[in-house]
C-alpha cells in the first residue's frame, strides 16, 4: 500500500456522519435553509421551533441522566449543547472581532437606507455537477480528485485552474499526491456529465465537447468539429471565406456549420438558474457595513428560526426514567425517545457549526479584501485562493469551495458571489504579487476608452499592460479579454 493511499484512508475514517451533514447543510443557501429545517422538524417531534428566543433549560439532572443511560449513541458534545439555538446575526467587525449582536426577527437587518435586493441563484450548478459523480464508479481517492476538480469549476461551467494548482491542492489539504495524467483522466469522465460542454479549459473546447455529443446528427456537424478543431481563430474573426476555400465548402454547408455553432451554449454552467425561477432568487447570505471607515460583517439567518429539545420528549424522559422497574416495552420507548432527542440535539448543533463556519469563512475575506469593501474598486483586490482562505480559518479547502461556490455578500457596492473575491496572481516588475481580478479591470479599462475606428490589438495591449509593470504575455492578455467577453480588435471596429 502506497503512503498516499494510506494516508486517504486515514483521512476518510475521520469523516463522521455529523461532517457529512454538516457539508450538506453549507451547500443550503440561506433562502432554502427554512425549508430544509422544516423538514427536520416534520421528521423528528423532539426538536421543536422556538417562537420566542428564551433560553431552554434542560436540568442538570435530567442532562446527566440522559448521558449517563446514552453513552453509547451520543456524539461529543459541549456542556451546553442542549441549549436552544439563538440563530440570530453576528456583527463581526475588520478585526474579525464581535462587533454586535442583533436578535433575528420577521424583517430583513437595516442596512442605513439600502434595501436587501434578492438576486437570482446562479449555482445550483455546482450541486448538479456534485450529484452526477455517483454515476461513475470511482474510488474514494478519485472521488477526492473528481471533487476538488468540480470545486474549481467557475461560475459559467469552465475548468480554468492549471492542473498543477488542483494537484497541489489535493496535496495540501488532502494529503493526497497525484499526477497531472490522473487528474486528466478523471476530468474527461466530468466532461461527459450534463450540461454539455462543462470543464473544458477554453471556449474552443467547451464547443467541441457539445458538437462531439451531436457527431451522430449528420454531415453539418462534422464539418463544424473539423472547422473548430482547425480553424478556430479563422472562425471566431470570421474569416469564412478562407475557410470555405480550405476545406471546399459550397455556400450552403458553410450556412448549416454556422448555424449548428451558434446554437451551442458558450456558458454551459451559467443558465443553471433558468431551470427553475420559481425557485431561482435568493437573498444574500452576509451583509457588509462600512461603519465610518470600520467595516462591520452581519450573517443573515432571517430564515433559521431558533430550536430547542422538546419539552414534552423531555418530561416524557424523565417520567420514565424516575421509573425503577421497567418492562421491555418501557425500555423500547425509553430507547426511542433518546434516539430522538439524541438526533435533535445533534441538528441543533450542525446549525451552530454551519453558522460558525460561514461567519468565520466570510470574515476571513472581509479582511483580506479590505480594501475593496471599503472601496468598491476592483483594482484594490489583493490576490486570494481557496487555500489562504482555509489556512487562515482552518478548514478544509473543500470546506471554503462550498461556502464561496453558494453563498453571496451583500455590499453598498452591490450584491456578490464570494468567489467573485478569489483570483490567482500575477507578479510586476517590482516584484509584487497583484490579483489577475486587477489587470482584468484594467484591460477592460484600457479597452473601454479606446479609439473604437483604431481598436488595440492584443499585441498593444500587452505592451501597455507591460509599461504598466505588469509581467504578462500576449495569450494572457487573448485569455483575459475573452473571460471579459471582449471580441478582438477587428470586431471590436467602427466605422
Amino acid at each position: 500500500m502506497s503512503l498516499s493511499q494510506s494516508l486517504q484512508q486515514k483521512l476518510l475514517q475521520k469523516l463522521s456522519p455529523q461532517q457529512i451533514q454538516l457539508m450538506k447543510l453549507l451547500q443550503v443557501p440561506t433562502a432554502n435553509l427554512e425549508e430544509r429545517i422544516k423538514e427536520e422538524l416534520e421528521e423528528n417531534p423532539a426538536l421543536e421551533q422556538s417562537e420566542e428566543g428564551h433560553e431552554d433549560e434542560f436540568s442538570e439532572d435530567l442532562k446527566d441522566e440522559f448521558e449517563n443511560s446514552n453513552d453509547d449513541t451520543e456524539p461529543d458534545g459541549s456542556e451546553d449543547d442542549y441549549d436552544s439555538v439563538d440563530i440570530s446575526e453576528y456583527v463581526v467587525d475588520d478585526d474579525g472581532e464581535i462587533a454586535d449582536y442583533r436578535t433575528k426577527d420577521d424583517n430583513y437587518p437595516e442596512m442605513d437606507d439600502q434595501k436587501v435586493i434578492p438576486i437570482r441563484v446562479e449555482t445550483s450548478f455546482h450541486e448538479l455537477v456534485l450529484n452526477q459523480l455517483g454515476m461513475l464508479e470511482l474510488d474514494e481517492r478519485s472521488y477526492k480528485i473528481a471533487e476538488q476538480i468540480v470545486g474549481s469549476l467557475d461560475d459559467d461551467g469552465y475548468l480554468r485552474r492549471e492542473l498543477t494548482s488542483i494537484s497541489d491542492d489535493l496535496a495540501f489539504r488532502q494529503s493526497l499526491v497525484v499526477t497531472e495524467k490522473e487528474i486528466e483522466e478523471i476530468i474527461q469522465q466530468i466532461q461527459q456529465f450534463d450540461p454539455a460542454g462543462i470543464a473544458a479549459r477554453d471556449l474552443q473546447e467547451c464547443l467541441l465537447l457539445q458538437l462531439k455529443r451531436k457527431i451522430t446528427e449528420g454531415k453539418s456537424v462534422e464539418l463544424a468539429v473539423q472547422i473548430l478543431s482547425k480553424y478556430f481563430e479563422e472562425f471566431t474573426k470570421k474569416h469564412y471565406e478562407k475557410i470555405q476555400r480550405s476545406l471546399n465548402l459550397t455556400d450552403e454547408q458553410l450556412k448549416e456549420v454556422i448555424a449548428q455553432i451558434i446554437k451551442l451554449n458558450p456558458k454551459p454552467g451559467g443558465n443553471i438558474g433558468e431551470i427553475n425561477k420559481a425557485e431561482s432568487y435568493i437573498v444574500p447570505d452576509f451583509f457588509v457595513i462600512n461603519n465610518n471607515g470600520k467595516l462591520e460583517l452581519t450573517l443573515n439567518a432571517k430564515n433559521a428560526p431558533d430550536l430547542r429539545i422538546s419539552e414534552g420528549y423531555r418530561d416524557m424522559l424523565k417520567d420514565y426514567e424516575k421509573g425503577s422497574k421497567k418492562d421491555k416495552r418501557q425500555k423500547e420507548a425509553v430507547l426511542f425517545i433518546k434516539q430522538k432527542i439524541d438526533s435533535a440535539k445533534w441538528f441543533i448543533d450542525m446549525i451552530k457549526q454551519r453558522q460558525e463556519t460561514l461567519i468565520g469563512t466570510m470574515s476571513a475575506i472581509m479582511k483580506h479584501q479590505q480594501e475593496f469593501f471599503l472601496t468598491g474598486d476592483e483594482t484594490a483586490m489583493r490576490p486570494m485562493i481557496l487555500k489562504d482562505i482555509a489556512e487562515i480559518t482552518g478548514l478544509d479547502i473543500s470546506t471554503v469551495s462550498r461556502v464561496a461556490n453558494s453563498k453571496f455578500v451583500q455590499t453598498e457596492f452591490g450584491t456578490y458571489r464570494l468567489k467573485f473575491f478569489f483570483s490567482e496572481s500575477l507578479s510586476t516588475d517590482s516584484g509584487e504579487e497583484v490579483s489577475t481580478r486587477e489587470v482584468k479591470k484594467i484591460l477592460s479599462d484600457i479597452i473601454e476608452a479606446e479609439d473604437k475606428r483604431k481598436p488595440l490589438s492584443d499585441e498593444v495591449l500587452t505592451e501597455m499592460l507591460q509599461e504598466k509593470g505588469y509581467n504578462i504575455a500576449r495569450r494572457t492578455v487573448a485569455k483575459y479579454r475573452e473571460q471579459l467577453n471582449i471580441p478582438v480588435a477587428r470586431l471590436r471596429k467602427e466605422l
